[in-house]
Order: structure tokens, then sequence, then C-alpha cells
């Protein structure tokens, strides 16, 4: 076997295959022979068919399969002989392949980056800093409260937080637009569901009221063509109803998985919960911030066979989300794009990191993470057990411990500014990037 390879780009490269010809021959003949024993034709018994026959009736199809499997074991030899590390399988393209000739074949595939990191001190790292008041564990009880109500028709005005049941249809000089109408929609009045103005703009109203309105799109609005336009909506309201809130007693507590006798156990473990959710949402933010300068720092190319895959990866995601009703193959590989070259260079980028710096998972942080899991469980020492017990599992969470040291060592030399702000400001600013 000869091997050449030639680098096209920082990713690609082309490797040339070279296998003698009596290599492929034998292994033809071989199959031919197999084929020989076990075929069945007219006119012929079984293990009869005379050679030529068999040559001429399988010898192309015998001929290209083996063909395309010493390519693919030559070209595997190959990597192992150059020491390669491909990323993604190849495309083959055969140079000669005629019988009696030597197969000669390209396998052009593409290879893991070379990385060279970035400067880290200049990464902005912004750690927000926040404190749960009694207001905050007010509203989110009356929010829990609000997830179980029961809804009473009124006559009255409506106010914040009644929910209306409307018929809108919305116009831009005239022209109605794409999405702008909708039939029996229902609405939480101040849930900030509209854009800015709508739902201020028809607080009391009244059920069969028709109502016509006049708001401005935000600049920032997600569709180009509505940003910063002013529009007219005309609206109907059918129905006007009241949340009813439930009572603050044990059956309402259990909902929520929460074992308390009274009021004041409810709202010390609904705290110790959201203590827990800013503490993620924290973390959360700090590890985008440290994502995001990576990214602005370090120059990088990724495979396209990556990419590729994280995206077959975000569609099935996807699929489970919508409950299996969606078909795999109707969900365009466009939308995911951003997101898997995303996720595809933050993994190269926290691979280099811990390449460069001999990062290890410490099993104390490990150990610790675990605890914390199984502390929300009912039974944490089962938890605990479960995740001892399971390799898979418990490898999942060293690979979480391991990323929060890659963000540690960023932040020992990012510039890390700390920035105090409202539970809920902290909770929205932490949301996972996708």
């Amino acid at each position: 076997m000869q091997v050449s390879v030639e680098t096209t780009s920082n990713i690609e490269r082309r490797m040339t295959i070279g296998v003698p010809a009596q290599e492929i021959d034998q292994a033809v003949q071989k199959r031919l022979q197999e084929t020989a024993r076990t075929v069945r034709l007219n006119g012929f018994r079984p293990g009869k068919v005379p050679m030529s026959v068999v040559k001429r009736r399988f010898g192309d199809s015998v001929r290209q399969e083996i063909v395309g499997e010493v390519m693919r074991d030559n070209y595997i030899k190959a990597l192992q002989e150059q020491d390669i590390n491909p990323a993604g399988w190849p495309k083959f393209e055969p140079k000669t392949m005629e019988e009696g000739k030597d197969l000669e074949f390209v396998a052009i595939f593409e290879v893991l980056p070379e990385i060279e990191l970035g400067d880290l001190s200049k990464i902005s790292v912004e750690k927000l800093t926040s404190e749960i008041t009694d207001k905050d564990v007010d509203n989110m009880i009356d929010n829990l409260r609000r997830q179980q109500a029961t809804m009473k028709e009124v006559g009255r005005k409506s106010k914040n937080k009644d929910v209306l049941t409307i018929d809108f249809k919305g116009s831009i000089d005239g022209e109605e637009f794409e999405g702008g109408s909708a039939e029996g929609h229902r609405l939480t009045l101040g849930s900030g569901q509209m854009i800015p103005g709508f739902e201020k703009a028809i607080v009391g109203g009244k059920a069969g009221e028709d109502l016509e309105i006049e708001v401005t799109f935000p600049e920032d609005y997600h569709n180009e063509d509505l940003a910063g336009k002013p529009a007219k909506f005309e609206i109907k309201i059918h129905k006007v109803e009241e949340p009813q809130l439930p009572e603050m007693d044990a059956e309402f507590f259990k909902k929520f998985g929460i074992d308390a006798e009274d009021e004041a156990a409810f709202r010390e473990e609904v705290k110790k919960n959201m203590e827990r959710e800013l503490k993620q949402a924290v973390s959360n933010k700090v590890k985008n911030d440290v994502v995001d300068g990576l990214l602005e720092t370090t120059e990088l190319d990724i495979p396209a066979a990556l990419v590729d895959q994280e995206i077959d990866r975000l569609r099935q995601d996807a699929v489970q989300r919508f409950g299996g009703q969606v078909d795999f193959q109707q969900l365009p590989k466009e939308i995911f794009q951003e997101q898997a070259e995303r996720r595809v260079k933050t993994g190269l980028l926290f691979q280099e990191v811990v390449k460069k710096n001999d990062l290890k998972a410490d099993p104390a942080k490990v150990d610790e993470k675990i605890q914390e899991i199984a502390s929300t469980y009912e039974q944490p020492e089962e938890v605990v057990a479960h995740f001892n017990s399971n390799p898979e599992q418990k490898s999942q969470i060293e690979s979480s411990v391991l990323e929060d040291a890659v963000v540690d060592h960023v932040l020992e030399q990012a510039d890390v500014k700390e920035k105090k702000v409202k539970y809920e400001e902290a909770v929205q600013a932490g949301q996972p990037q996708r």
C-alpha cells in the first residue's frame, strides 16, 4: 500500500492510496468462488454453476463491492500509519479500478483544527450578584398559584392578570401583514406576550367590545420588515376571565412536590429552590460570557462533518420536544446551523483549554455535584447510589465538572466585573444558550 497526504486547508486533507492489483484480484476471485457455491441459476444444480458463468453474471458487481471494502479498510490502515485523527467519514474518489491494474483512490476528509488560543486576559466577564427578597418569594408563590388557578368569567372591565379571549387583526399603512391576526387568542394582561403597548391599550376593555389601537413595533423586533413600524390593530373582546387562586394548603403544596405543614414551611422550600435557580443562572451567565470571549479571541475553522453531526443531534432533540409529532426530515438543517457551529466551536475550544493546562475533573467536586442533584429528590441516597453505580451517568457529571474547571481557569485570567441585579434579571440573564 502506497500513501501520500496533501494538506488542502487547515482542516481538509487529500490522501492518495495505492493498492496492488493482485490484492484486489485475489479478493474478487475468492468472493466469486463463494458466490459460485451458493448461487442458484436456472439450468444449473446448486454449487455446479461454472466459474465463467458466475464471473460473467456477477463479476462487475462483486468487483465494485470488493473495491469499496478495500478502499475502506486501506483508508483506516493508512490513518493509523500516518497517525491522523479524522473528523467524520471521508469521500472516496477512485482514480483507477480496472481489472489487472493497481487500484488508486483519493480519500478526502477533514481533521480537527490546530488551535492557538487567544489572549484570555482580553475576555470580559460580567458576574451577576443578587439577593432573594421577600417580595421575590411573594411573586414566585403568586406565579405558582396562578399556574393552578381556575377561571371565572366576569362582566366588569378587564385589569392586569385577567385572561382575555380576543380576535385581532393588524395592519401597517392599511395593509395586513403575515402573523398579525388571530382568532380566539387567549391573552393574560400584563404578561408581556404581545408587543409593547398592546396589552396596556386594552386594559379596561369589556367582553363584547370592539377596540382599535395603535402601537409601534420595537426597533429590535425579530422580523426586520416590521421593526420600528407603527401598526393598527382591530380587536374584538369575546370574554374576560378572572383567575381564582387556590388556597395555600397542604393539597396545593403537594402539587409542587413539597411536603409542608404550613405556609411558612412552604415559603422556605420555595426560597431554597429559588436559591438553587439563582446559583445556576449566575453560573450560566458566567459560562456564556466565557464562551463568547473564547470565540471572539480565537480564530477557528471547524469541520463540516462535526457540524452536521451536531445538527442531527439538535434535530433529534427538537423531534423529542415535539413529542415525536414532527418528522426528522421536515426540520431544515439551516435553522440549526448557527447553534450547531457554536456548540462545535465551544467543544473544541474547551478541549484545547483542558489539553494545554492538563485539567482534570476533581473527584470531590464530582461527588459534590451529585449530592447537589440528589438533594432535590425525596430519596437522595438512592440518587447518589444510582450515579455511583452507573458509569455512563457519572461520566456526564464528570464532563460537567471538567467544563466548570475550564471556566474557572479562564476566569483566573479574564477581566471579571461584578454587577448587582434583581433576582428576576439575574435568572433571565442566566438562561442557557442552546
